[in-house]
């Protein structure tokens, strides 16, 4: 074993982080110390006390811009914990005379305090820390001190990390991908309903009895993921093309909400392409469309209220009882080459009903439905099934 064999081992695993979020994330932490600071410079101009600035907030920002996703960088965890911190290592500092003890003390308080309010935040030990041994222009601030600098420190470094992450195409705070539509009933969505069930993850992380940086439903999902991605992987080579339906029809986007809900009733459609003048498809509008977007009078679908203020909102123009005004768009599509068994995992994850298939140019192919995926995916097993099977010979 070679000295950097020796050496990796204990390294930890590489990240799997594209080039973009490699910059992006010390980017955002030059922008995010810098306008703390530049805030932190005029409120002393104001006549707010010194210091500007405290150390702690660089561990912060590591967390906010590095690592958005993780629980321990949500706003919560940066303002209750860095806020709940200070005032426990104040507190500490004047009834404890002893420095090192009271430094021991600040930080274990604060760790008991920041895991029961549910704002664990790692620099909040560092501001525990520093409100004990910060020297005389910290004692004096009593108190204050996690009003200023320690809850405006954080609250600038919170805006700064929201405007950023906004403008760069990040998601901060972190929250779930919707799941996957919900019928409002006892069953979970399909993506729920994958391999093992949610308690028996619950119950795992009970036995593993340890913090994760990663929120629960994080993991829960990339579990699933890593489960429908197996399947990918044992799944033949069937495409798209080979069992997508190919005479489609399709709506265009002035199509009337009636006459396209009566296509739909007359093919006993669920779903139906909308595509440009040439062919090209930009939305699809489905039975869901129909039943939660507009209203009916006398039999005809008309915009509602609700629908009608949306696509004001939007930007959209002035609603006119068609097709744009209650399509979804834009709209998940495969193409005639994509593998069935990513199509698969496209319906799990997102819901779906009917997917477009698409060509290089955008333009309509055909269109894919559950039905479609679930008898591809039956004979996929069958064929297997048959291959797998020993051979029999006749005596």
């Amino acid at each position: 074993m070679t000295l950097l064999s020796r050496l990796d081992r204990f390294l930890p695993s590489p990240m799997p982080l594209s080039l973009r979020e490699r910059i992006r994330a010390p980017l955002g932490a030059l922008a995010g110390i810098a306008l703390t600071a530049a805030g932190g410079l005029l409120a002393l101009r104001q006549g707010l006390p010194a210091p500007a600035l405290i150390a702690p907030m660089g561990a912060s920002a590591v967390l906010v811009f590095a690592a958005p996703a993780s629980p321990l960088a949500q706003p919560w965890s940066v303002l209750g914990g860095n806020g709940l911190s200070a005032v426990v290592g104040v507190a500490a500092a004047m009834l404890v005379p002893d420095a090192l003890f009271a430094s021991a003390l600040a930080v274990a308080l604060a760790i008991a305090v920041m895991t029961a309010c549910r704002c664990l935040h790692p620099p909040g030990g560092a501001v525990a820390l520093t409100a004990v041994v910060g020297g005389a222009a910290v004692r004096e601030l009593g108190f204050g001190f996690a009003l200023w600098p320690v809850i405006g420190n954080s609250l600038l470094l919170l805006v700064a990390g929201l405007l950023f992450h906004r403008l760069t195409g990040g998601v901060y705070p972190h929250r779930l991908r919707p799941s996957a539509r919900s019928h409002a009933t006892a069953d979970p969505a399909p993506f729920a309903r994958i391999g093992f069930a949610s308690e028996d993850l619950d119950a795992v992380l009970k036995d593993y009895d340890q913090f994760l940086d990663v929120d629960r439903g994080d993991l829960e999902t990339i579990l699933r993921r890593t489960e429908l991605r197996s399947y990918r992987r044992r799944a033949r080579h069937v495409e798209c093309a080979s069992i997508m339906s190919r005479d489609v029809v399709a709506v265009a986007p002035d199509t009337s909400l009636r006459e396209a809900h009566e296509l739909m009733r007359r093919h006993r459609f669920r779903a139906l392409p909308v595509t440009d003048d040439h062919a090209r498809v930009v939305g699809i509008v489905t039975q869901t469309d129909f039943l939660h977007k507009p209203r009916w009078v006398a039999g005809r679908p008309r915009i509602a209220f609700g629908q009608r203020l949306r696509l004001i909102l939007a930007g959209a123009s002035a609603p006119n009882d068609t097709v744009k005004d209650i399509m979804t768009s834009p709209v998940r599509t495969v193409r005639p080459d994509t593998p069935i068994a990513d199509a698969i995992i496209a319906f799990a994850e997102g819901g779906l009903h009917d997917m477009p298939v698409v060509r290089d140019d955008s333009r309509l192919a055909g269109i894919l439905s559950q039905s479609d995926a679930l008898v591809a995916m039956l004979e996929d097993r069958k064929a297997g099934e048959s291959s797998a099977s020993p051979a029999t010979v006749n005596p």
